[in-house]
Parts: C-alpha cells; sequence; structure tokens
C-alpha cells in the first residue's frame, strides 16, 4: 500500500537568491539552479551565493522540478537550492533515504506527466507531494535499496564499457574521416541540405498517460537508451512525430547534443529534435559525424540558463559530404 510523499517525507522548494548575491570565487554556498548544475551523481555547480535562500542539508535527494523534470543528484554538502530544483529528505524512522533515492529515479515519469508550462514545464510541491509511495517496513526498504544499489553499480560499470567503445570509435572514425570540425569548406554540405530536421514540440500535459495510449513521447535524453529510446510515456494528442531511421538529436539542457536512433514513430517533444536524412543509406554516416561533434554542441549553445540549439543551428552545420 502506498502512501502520500508528503506524510513521510520532507520537501523543500528551491527559491533563487537575488542575482546580485552570485559569484564565482567560492563565496558563500554553492547555488544549483537546475540540471545544468548536475553531475552524474552529485551537484558540479559553478556559481556560488553570500545570500542563499534555502539550503539542502547533506544527504538529501535534490530534485529538478524544471524542463528536464525527474532528474535527481545527491546533495553531499549544504546547497542553495535555486528555482529550479527540490531538496527531499525522508522522515527519520519512517522512510530510508536510500530507498527514496530509488524511488524517485522509478517515480519520475509519472512527475514528469504533471508538468505544466508554456516556456518549459515544471512541477509544483503539491505535484511532488501528491505522489504515491510503497512503505514497506524500514528493513525492507533497506533490503529493496541494496539490491538496486548493486544493480546500479552493473549499469555504471557497463556504461563505463560503452563509453570506452565509443571513445574508440570516436578515434577511428576521425582517423578515417578527419576532424569536422577543421573542414570549413571543400567536401563539406550543410545539414540542411542533405536532411530534413523536424523539431519537437510537447503535447498538452493532460495528453500524457502510462497505459501506451496513442504514440510513446520522447521530451528529451530521459528517455534516450543505449540504442534505442525507452518508452515511458505516451500521448494521444502528438504534434510533431519522427518516422523509424531518423536520428534523434537532443538540443536543450545540459546534454545537448546526446545521440539516439528512432526504431518506430515517436512524438517528439521540443528538447528533441529528428534528422531524417535524405539518401537513408548515409544515415549512419552522418550518426557518427554528429557524435564526433558532441563537444562543439556543448560550446555553441544559446542560452543563459541551459543550452538550446536551434533548427538554424543545426540546418548551418557543415559535414563532410556523405
Amino acid at each position: 500500500n502506498g502512501v502520500k510523499l508528503s506524510e513521510v517525507c520532507d520537501i523543500s522548494m528551491g527559491q533563487a537568491p537575488k542575482g546580485s548575491s552570485y559569484n564565482t570565487d567560492g563565496i558563500g554556498y554553492p547555488l544549483i539552479a537546475g540540471a545544468g548544475d548536475f553531475g552524474d551523481t552529485t551537484p558540479e555547480p559553478s556559481k556560488y551565493t553570500d545570500a542563499p535562500t534555502k539550503l539542502s542539508a547533506p544527504g538529501d535527494v535534490v530534485l529538478c522540478i524544471r524542463a528536464t523534470i525527474g532528474d535527481r543528484n545527491w546533495a553531499d554538502a549544504e546547497y542553495c537550492l535555486g528555482r529550479g530544483v527540490a531538496g527531499l529528505r525522508g522522515q527519520v524512522g519512517t522512510l530510508n533515504q536510500e530507498y527514496l533515492w530509488h524511488w524517485v529515479g522509478h517515480a519520475s515519469p509519472v512527475l514528469r506527466s504533471k508538468g505544466r508550462g508554456a516556456t518549459f514545464l515544471q512541477v509544483s510541491k503539491k505535484d511532488i507531494a501528491s505522489l504515491e509511495i510503497p512503505l514497506p517496513s524500514l528493513a525492507e526498504q533497506k533490503r529493496i535499496a541494496g539490491i538496486l544499489d548493486a544493480a546500479d553499480a552493473l549499469r555504471a560499470k557497463r556504461r563505463e564499457s560503452i563509453e570506452q567503445l565509443d571513445t574508440l570509435l570516436q578515434s577511428v572514425f576521425l582517423d578515417m574521416f578527419g576532424d569536422p570540425r577543421l573542414d570549413k569548406g571543400g567536401d563539406s554540405v550543410p545539414l540542411g541540405e542533405i536532411a530534413s530536421i523536424v523539431m519537437g514540440q510537447s503535447p498538452p500535459g493532460s495528453s500524457y498517460n502510462h497505459k501506451g495510449v496513442g504514440l510513446p513521447l520522447l521530451n528529451g535524453p530521459t528517455e534516450f537508451g543505449e540504442r534505442f529510446p525507452e518508452e515511458v510515456q505516451w500521448t494521444d494528442d502528438p504534434r510533431k512525430v519522427c518516422e523509424s531511421g531518423d536520428i534523434l538529436f537532443c538540443v536543450r539542457g545540459a546534454t545537448a547534443g546526446r545521440l539516439n536512433r528512432a526504431n518506430k514513430q515517436y512524438c517528439i517533444g521540443r528538447g528533441v529534435a529528428a534528422i531524417r536524412l535524405h539518401n537513408p543509406r548515409s544515415t549512419s554516416f552522418v550518426f557518427s559525424v554528429l557524435h564526433s561533434l558532441y563537444d562543439l554542441f556543448q560550446s555553441r549553445g544559446v542560452g543563459s540558463t541551459f543550452i538550446n540549439i536551434s533548427k538554424e543551428d543545426l540546418h548551418s552545420l557543415r559535414l563532410p559530404e556523405p
């Protein structure tokens, strides 16, 4: 049986400090404004504030509540929580913090489906508080968390192996074709001349469901799998649709430039673009070129809060001609 999260967990919604209090000199508290300040498991903020508003405590689960809703990090120190995040702390003796961490990861698709907003989706304290969390005994929570910790360790090792293989593949590609970043003309061609680019558009939040009704929804890299997307939620009111074989390109946030391949039709949200080659046989080649340019996308994106790559950026990107 589940209980409302607010019954067993303290929820602290972030609040942005005054902009005049920001600094990069390490004065005051490190600031977590949103998922852009998240690391793999613990925050990697770039700014500090000497006028903190809301503070986390070491051991809190820091939850992203805007744009990339559901992303999470562990607070390994005191942090100032900006308006893009919330701090979660299970009640001692009732909710194990490691169990809470794993449950938040499991519940993130449900939380994302509650997102609202014209510019970018966000959720409220009420949305978080209303989530239902299964609450077995404390001993059982610890046992479950231990099993999932072990599974996470195995996944981390697998990711490390895949990253090493990606590095090897990128090296082989550069040896064979050269560095596309150095190719300013000659046999290069704008991506817009060899492909159609469909920018995603988020459907109404009221159309989201977890029952498989409609098309699977891709809001961003959270649904990107190792090769193909993972089906987490669906929408019966898709606005922009990708086709099987399209290259899926993340255009927003800390993971702008991440790639995946569509193996069927998906509804693509505003965090994703679909790149469809005029000559499908060139798809794997272009995928490899884009993969090798990840660092470029991270540096070129425009946006004061997070990286944002436009359709024009993709259209004008020059690639070696397939």
